[in-house]
């Protein structure tokens, strides 16, 4: 063979890959609204900055006359690439290849990936697009996709790991995205189930379509397995990138700072008015956040889900911080199992990757009810605990108004090593509400009045005189000051300003048993 001929062999060759499942399964993904795996990494990816690995991987199976069905690269297309400049480890699979399926072929490409992500300190995402395991080869595929669980987990709290969902996700499939640490789906033609709409009706008669069961919508709103959803698969890409501008590479370097233009010294007017005067009217922290953050730029995690409590990143001054806020719009800013979870989740990635913490509170308690109780909210609450008190990197803490019972101590007290803790004049921090103390304290005293009503209000009046403000807890040294509203981005970028260098230490320890 001359020197010509091997080079029209690997042409060939080339574009075999590059075809895939054939056109005709091409041309059926597109017509499903669906884009083919290399146009996927093209519009994740810096142009130009892909390089592939296991280019030419086929599966090694005969049964089932699968012998004669090699297709080049078998399903998944990886490689090294870079997005905005910085180097990630990507994969994609091909729907067009025996449904995406998993084989041990295309595993060991993934775990490829997956292992260079680790040992190069970048982050890892993948594409997801998979009618599950590849039924020909058996426990062969049952075992690569277990190769992929254990280096997600090993791999969790190292490198920023992300999933995109754009197609079916199902069975096994679905655990390694549910060990990565942000899960993005694609409207209309993403959907996650363990059990599919058929099954479920087998075994238990309920009907379902695919979009009710695992739809983007479901996941994002219902189950929370969803942290963001898009309603294209250009979105969804797109929405990745943003997400990734946020994250540090690995667990050894802070995120990405950027130049900022914003001036930390900004005064913002508009949040002397946030707070109602009436206490028991709500309104939406997102109007106490956006203003104090670099340009009113914030990536909201999970919008759709346990609306009582806001997570999301924003900047200060250019650098990266996470936000943690009640949310008093919804169920009055209450924390319950939902919200639990999702506040904990969060927290424990951002400790995880050095990312400063701040944490706006107006909470009145814990969500009360046999359903939460039952539900197991003292586990699930303890989450919440479990979370700020482990970490380590910067926690600041502004209560916007109340600060009730046990969920004060949860929300980034002092006693839970908060760094940095400051209320508005707004802030009330007591036990619970005037009205409700006032019954339990006073309860002789209002009974035996000549006027119940009259001396309740009396009562509760100089309650709220005396404990519905932030200066008794100033004055034990659990708040750090009483600032003015307008001025909380100065003093949350000084904080973070000197907070920069901050290192504190854990027991230690293998991990801690954190209430599952």
């Amino acid at each position: 063979m001359t020197r010509i001929d091997r080079l029209e062999e690997l042409k060939r060759r080339r574009e075999e890959a590059f075809l895939a499942g054939g056109r005709e399964r091409i041309d059926k993904v597109h017509e499903a609204g669906k884009l083919l795996a290399r146009e996927r990494v093209e519009l994740l990816l810096d142009r130009g900055s892909f390089e592939e690995l296991g280019f030419f991987v086929t599966h090694r199976i005969t049964e089932f006359g699968m012998g004669e069905r090699k297709i080049v690269g078998d399903g998944v297309v990886s490689g090294l690439g870079r997005i905005d400049g910085r180097p990630v480890c990507m994969f994609a699979q091909d729907f067009t290849v025996f449904g995406g399926t998993m084989s041990e072929s295309n595993a060991k490409k993934i775990c490829q990936i997956m292992d260079i992500a680790v040992e190069t300190g970048v982050p890892v995402i993948g594409l997801n697009d998979s009618g599950g395991a590849r039924i020909q080869e058996g426990v062969l595929s049952l075992g690569g996709y277990a190769d992929i669980f254990l280096r997600n987990t090993l791999a969790s709290g190292v490198v920023p790991q992300i999933s995109a969902i754009l197609g079916p996700c199902a069975g096994g499939a679905v655990y390694s995205p549910a060990i990565t640490d942000f899960i993005v789906m694609t409207e209309g033609t993403s959907h996650m189930f363990i059990t599919g709409p058929d099954v479920i009706k087998a075994v238990t008669n309920e009907e379902v379509t695919f979009e009710e069961l695992g739809g983007a919508k479901t996941h994002a709103s219902k189950s929370g397995v969803a942290h963001l959803r898009a309603p294209s698969e250009r979105d969804t890409l797109a929405l990745v990138r943003r997400l990734l501008s946020f994250l540090p590479s690995n667990n050894t370097e802070d995120p990405p700072a950027i130049p900022c233009d914003d001036p930390p010294d900004r005064e913002e007017k508009s949040l002397e008015g946030v707070v109602p005067d009436e206490a028991n009217k709500p309104y939406d922290m997102r109007d106490a956040i956006l203003p104090i953050l670099d340009g009113g730029d914030f990536l909201e995690i999970q919008p759709e889900y346990a609306r009582n409590i806001l997570v999301g990143f924003g900047r200060l001054n250019g650098r990266v911080v996470g936000l943690v806020a009640n949310q008093p719009k919804h169920l009055a800013g209450v924390l319950d199992i939902d919200a639990s979870i999702k506040g904990a989740r969060f927290i424990r990635f951002c400790d995880a990757f050095n990312i400063p913490i701040v944490t706006f509170e107006d909470v009145p308690g814990f969500l009360p009810g046999t359903a939460q109780e039952w539900g197991g909210i003292i586990k699930h609450g303890a989450k919440l605990l479990f979370a700020y008190a482990e970490a380590t990197v910067p926690k600041l803490t502004v209560i916007t108004r109340k600060a009730y019972g046990g969920a004060y101590d949860v929300m980034s007290s002092k006693h839970v090593r908060g760094d940095y803790n400051v209320a508005w004049p707004t802030g009330e921090l007591a036990v619970m509400g005037a009205a409700g103390a006032v019954r339990i304290i006073h309860r002789r005293a209002i009974k035996s009045a000549d006027d119940p009503a009259a001396e309740e209000k009396r009562l509760v009046d100089e309650y709220n005189e005396q404990f519905a403000n932030p200066y008794i807890a100033a004055s034990y040294g659990y708040l750090d000051n009483v600032i003015l509203p307008s001025q909380t981005r100065r003093h949350l970028i000084m904080a973070l300003e000197s907070l920069k260098t901050k290192h504190q230490a854990i027991p230690a320890k293998k991990h801690g048993n954190i209430p599952l």
